[in-house]
């Protein structure tokens, strides 16, 4: 019986526009290094490093702007990595709130900072607060890890403190949902675009 879930961010709650993000580093930096850093699912160099914690993301502005046209200031690159993030559905405020009466939530992602407050923006802009709709939030840059390394399932499943297998990951990406099995957690892939509704229903 599934007592928890963990929700993915990017590709499963918020809707991602990487093209949208490349053309804005490209047209308001001059940065057109960011073609190098962006994947769909593993970030790489810089972009990867702040992600992973090895790099604060002040020291990741820097290194932007070192590449950058004169004048780039450090919020200009804010609005870059805003522009990642194109949305989310409204329909997915109604299943978190719903899910939540009966759930504790948890989000696991491999983001940023920046990246979290443009979705803490968008939670509250559709009437959640998200301080209170997860239980906790497991983020890359804060521990240290990336998916899909087992080692960042374990200490999230450590932290919830349930059995693996009554724990449910939601997951765009099928080697995260197979890393999340690997430890015993139930694991379900949900492709970009499908209904959350539809898919979590019958495995609750």
């Amino acid at each position: 019986m599934i007592k928890a879930i963990v929700f993915d961010m990017g590709g499963v709650l918020i809707d991602l526009d990487p093209k949208g993000c490349i053309r804005a580093f490209k047209e308001i930096l001059g940065f057109d290094r960011i073609t190098e850093l962006l994947d769909p699912f593993h970030q790489k160099g810089i972009y990867g490093e702040m992600e992973g914690g090895l790099l604060t993301t002040d020291e990741f502005r820097a290194a932007v702007l070192a590449e950058s046209r004169p004048g780039s200031r450090p919020e200009d690159v804010d609005r870059c990595m805003d522009a990642m993030i194109s949305g989310m559905e409204p329909y997915k405020a109604d299943v978190l709130r719903e899910l939540s009466q009966k759930y504790p939530l948890y989000l696991l992602s491999n983001n940023n900072e920046i990246a979290y407050a443009r979705f803490h923006r968008i939670l509250e802009g559709l009437g959640l607060d998200w301080r209170t709709l997860f239980r906790e939030e497991f983020c890359s840059y804060q521990m240290k890890m990336l998916k899909p390394e087992p080692a960042f399932f374990r200490e999230a499943v450590r932290r919830i403190g349930l059995p693996p297998e009554e724990i449910l990951f939601v997951d765009d990406s099928p080697v995260n949902v197979d890393a999340a099995r690997s430890v015993g957690i139930s694991a379900v892939l949900a492709p970009q675009g499908a209904d959350l509704r539809q898919l979590l229903l019958p495995l609750l």
